[in-house]
Order: structure tokens, then C-alpha cells, then sequence
């Protein structure tokens, strides 16, 4: 198992409410409804290379002996799940045990590059009525942000530890070339975003997003001069302690702030896979506070995901399973979207830019890989089976999205003018 060099285990576990959780209740949701469910999805497999295998022996899709299986357990409670909001109905039905597979990656791969059409077009204009929207306590307000992250991050750092590499980098890694390390694909991937950013000796860098401290700790080995801001207490506190023994605490400042109380000038800023959590009614307050931050000439270093932009129109208002159970308050954005709060909120510039979404890909790999292996672990610390299983499709539903290409992530270096 990968442990944490700096943290005892939770002794406190198995009271944590997010480790001991019972299988998600199934939804009220009409015969109709689920008799509709049941046609759509017939529907959307019936193309798909994929075998759904239910039981009494019918099989669906199109796949063949070597495609992912799926195996529906409970087909009434799967189609009474999706019939009440399938967006978040296909999760819980995994967490629930209602189907399995033996590689959900895999499986969910082919769905997630059929994603815009899954559903026939004519039904598509039902969407306004059907889809949940995002809850108003949800909002990423100061407030809402700082209970939108403790939901996420403050789970506990031994279960992020089981699965991370030993930097504990918790966004996507960029490989070499016939390198499958994942610990020097995320030194790399932090070493490009610093060098977006120019970060060198003497410079003075504001990181938003301290996660547990690697890029913070990379720069001051540059000669850097880190504040590094975080809404985690959990994670502040690992920081700060693996800053301590990378011999860097004197350069480096962990503050528990959010981005919208940033103070001061500096002459380089990044952010790794944060400004997800930003909300779109937030992005143009995000982008303003790396203008009004930045000096004349500064540079930025940011990495983000994205989805396709015209699924960002499509889905922006839409509460999903991720939502519910993994990102409350998260956002996807799109390159049009950024570059269009770039432009209409601030003076910055974006002058470079690489795209590492099958990097992202073999990231998740790892992690489902390290996770599952670890399981035994992770689940001495308190956590319960209805946990790993939403943990794994979560990751597993990822990696799916970057593997067949409908989710990016990319890294972006902007400049501030000098006048």
C-alpha cells in the first residue's frame, strides 16, 4: 500500500458520515417513466460495442467475445433508477449493486463517445423538464465553496494516499514517451506548468489550489516564493508537514483562503485543475482575481479540464450522479469558454497551450488500479463497500470520458502586458 510519509492513519474513520453510507434509495419513479427508461436504453446499446447481458440469458448491444460486458442484476430497480433521472440513476445503480462489469472503463468508454446522442434527438427537447438542476446550496460562495471542498477533500488523506503517487498529485500526470512512471509523469506535468508560468529563482508565485503541497514544494525548489492558498483543512495540514520535510517551509505560505481574498502582487500565478470548482456564475470573479493579482509582465501557468463546447451549453445547468457524490458545485469548462472570460474579464493573454487528455486517461488508470489493489486498506481506515463502489465508478467514469476523447484536459500559458 502507498501510505503517507507524514500522517499517522485516521483514527476517527469509521464516524466519518462519507465513509459509512447506505446504498443509495431508490427513487419513486413511475411504470411509464421506467418502461421509458427501459426503450431508451435498449435503444442506445443496440449500436454500441458493447455486450449488456441480463438475466434469463437475453443479451443486447453489438459488441463481440471481446467487448466489455455489462451484467444487469435488478433490470426493474436499473430501469426504474434511470426512468427517475438517468443522469444520476446509471451511478447509483452501480453503487447499488443493480449491474456490474469487469472493466467499467472499458464499458463505459463507447457511452461516453456517444454521449451528444445516446438519447434520440426528438426526446432531447425534454430535457428542461426532466433534468434536476444544481441545488442553491450548492452555490460556490465563499461560504458554499469552503462546504463544497470539505465534502471532497477533506475525506481523509489516507484514502487519497492509497491511490496517489508519493508526490500526492491529484490531476493528470503527462507522460513521456514510452514511460509509464506515474510519479515522473507528475513531476513533469508540474515542472510544465511552472515553466508556463516562468517560474524561477526569486519568483514571486501565488498558487491557487494547494492540494497536498507538490507543486508548491517544486517551485521553492526552484528558488520560488510560494503562497499557496487552500479551502481544505485536511489537506493544509499534510501540506504544511511535507513542505516542513522537503527543508522548503521557508519559502513556502499555506493559507486557508479562498481565491476571491487573494492579496498582494506577484510576478507568476498557477492553478492545477482548480478552476473546475469555480462554478460557471464564478468564472469571471476566478479570471479577474488572476488579472488583479498578476504583475505587469507576470505570467500564468493553468491547467483545466474540458468538455466539448457545445455539451457545455447542453449540460451547464444539469445536477449529475458526480455532482451528487463526488464534485458538489463543480463545473466543466470548455477552451471557447475560457477564452471568452479571458477576454471579456481581464487583460491577460493565452500565448501557449498543450492538450494531455489521453495523459489523463492512464493518470485514472493508475489510480483505479492503485485503489482497488489498496482496497483492503482503505477500507480498514472505515470505509464501506457502497463507498468503494461509487470510488470506482467514479474513477472509472473518468477515465472513460478521456479515453474516448469526450473530455480534454489542457494546460495554458497566459501573459499580463507590461503597460
Amino acid at each position: 500500500m502507498t501510505t503517507s510519509p507524514t500522517r499517522q492513519p485516521d483514527t476517527a474513520a469509521a464516524g466519518h458520515p462519507a465513509r459509512r453510507r447506505p446504498g443509495p434509495v431508490e427513487p419513486r419513479c413511475s411504470s411509464a417513466r421506467a418502461a421509458a427508461a427501459r426503450l431508451v436504453f435498449r435503444h442506445a446499446v443496440k449500436s454500441l460495442p458493447v455486450r449488456v447481458a441480463l438475466p434469463g440469458g437475453e443479451r443486447l448491444g453489438a459488441g463481440g467475445p471481446d467487448s466489455p460486458v455489462m451484467r444487469i442484476v435488478r433490470p426493474g430497480a436499473f430501469h426504474r433508477r434511470l426512468g427517475a433521472d438517468a443522469k444520476i440513476g446509471f451511478g447509483e445503480a452501480y453503487m447499488a449493486g443493480d449491474w456490474t462489469s469487469n472493466d467499467p472503463a472499458a464499458l463505459l468508454t463507447p457511452f461516453a463517445a456517444r454521449m451528444a446522442d445516446l438519447v434520440p434527438r426528438p426526446l432531447q427537447v425534454f430535457r428542461r423538464w426532466v433534468d434536476a438542476r444544481h441545488p442553491a446550496h450548492e452555490r460556490n460562495t465563499v461560504e458554499g465553496s469552503r462546504a463544497n471542498v470539505h465534502r471532497h477533500y477533506d475525506l481523509s488523506n489516507d484514502l487519497f494516499a492509497a491511490f496517489l503517487d508519493e508526490s500526492m498529485t491529484y490531476s493528470s500526470a503527462w507522460f513521456s514517451p514510452g514511460d509509464d512512471d506515474l510519479h515522473a509523469a507528475q513531476l513533469r506535468k508540474v515542472d510544465g506548468v511552472l515553466d508556463l508560468a516562468d517560474v524561477r529563482a526569486g519568483t514571486r508565485l501565488l498558487e491557487i489550489g494547494t492540494g497536498w503541497g507538490a507543486l508548491a514544494i517544486r517551485a521553492a525548489e526552484r528558488g520560488a516564493r510560494v503562497t499557496t492558498l487552500t479551502l481544505s483543512a485536511e489537506q493544509k495540514h499534510l501540506a504544511e508537514q511535507r513542505i516542513a520535510r522537503a527543508g522548503v517551509a521557508d519559502r513556502v505560505q499555506v493559507l486557508l483562503r479562498d481565491y476571491r481574498e487573494a492579496h498582494g502582487s506577484y510576478d507568476a500565478v498557477v492553478s492545477v485543475e482548480m478552476v473546475e470548482a469555480v462554478g460557471a456564475d464564478y468564472w469571471p470573479a476566478y479570471f479577474r482575481t488572476l488579472d488583479r493579482v498578476l504583475e505587469p509582465g507576470g505570467r500564468v501557468g493553468l491547467q483545466a479540464i474540458t468538455m466539448p463546447h457545445d455539451r457545455l451549453l447542453a449540460t451547464r445547468h444539469s445536477h449529475t450522479w458526480i455532482h451528487k457524490y463526488v464534485f458538489p458545485g463543480g463545473q466543466l469548462l470548455s477552451v471557447p469558454a475560457i477564452q471568452d472570460a479571458v477576454r471579456r474579464h481581464t487583460a491577460l493573454g493565452v500565448v501557449r497551450s498543450r492538450s494531455l487528455g489521453p495523459d489523463y486517461a492512464r493518470t485514472l488508470r493508475h489510480w483505479r488500479t492503485r485503489f482497488l489493489d489498496n482496497w483492503p486498506q482503505v477500507a480498514a481506515t472505515g470505509f464501506d463497500d457502497t463507498f468503494r463502489r461509487m470510488w470506482e465508478f467514479y474513477l472509472a467514469y473518468c477515465e472513460a470520458g478521456f479515453r474516448s476523447g469526450y473530455l480534454d484536459v489542457v494546460q495554458l500559458g497566459l501573459t499580463k502586458p507590461r503597460h
